[in-house]
């Protein structure tokens, strides 16, 4: 089976979800392949990768909210704080969501639902340049 990998940088504002759907799904495009496996990896470990909701943009205010409740950033709680108060909380939600997805191919497109859409999820709170590397399978 071919196989096909490339990187894809995501610059980001801040903490929040990036939908990343379309430029993945152009560079699919790009392969002409029919059945087989996409593998999305981030190269960080204070941003993460996850499927969500790509229609109401209230969902992903509530994830980014939920998740700040969820892992506070508060020097306080933790040892490791050298790199500023966002860092650790960061890396908990990095493990918490994942750094990897894998996402089957029919027809030469991303078998998603209706509503799913690929999403970097930055942690950090300032802007920072991220790498998804994508890994295509395909015959």
């Amino acid at each position: 089976m071919p196989q096909s990998i490339t990187t894809l940088t995501v610059e980001t504002r801040g903490q929040g979800l990036v939908e990343i759907t379309a430029p993945v799904a152009r560079w699919l495009a790009g392969r002409r392949c029919g059945t087989g496996l996409l593998t999305l990896f981030c190269r960080h470990t204070s941003a993460s990768l996850v499927i969500q909701e790509n229609a109401d943009p209230d969902v992903r205010t509530d994830l980014e909210r939920f998740f700040k409740r969820l892992v506070r950033e508060d020097p306080a709680l933790y040892e490791h704080t050298a790199e500023g108060p966002d860092d650790m909380p960061a890396h908990i939600r990095a493990a918490l969501t994942g750094v990897q997805l894998s996402i089957p191919v029919e027809d030469g497109r991303m078998v998603l639902g209706t509503w799913q859409g690929i999403h970097l999820f930055e942690h950090r709170t300032r802007p920072h340049s991220r790498q998804v590397v994508l890994h295509l399978l395909a015959d």
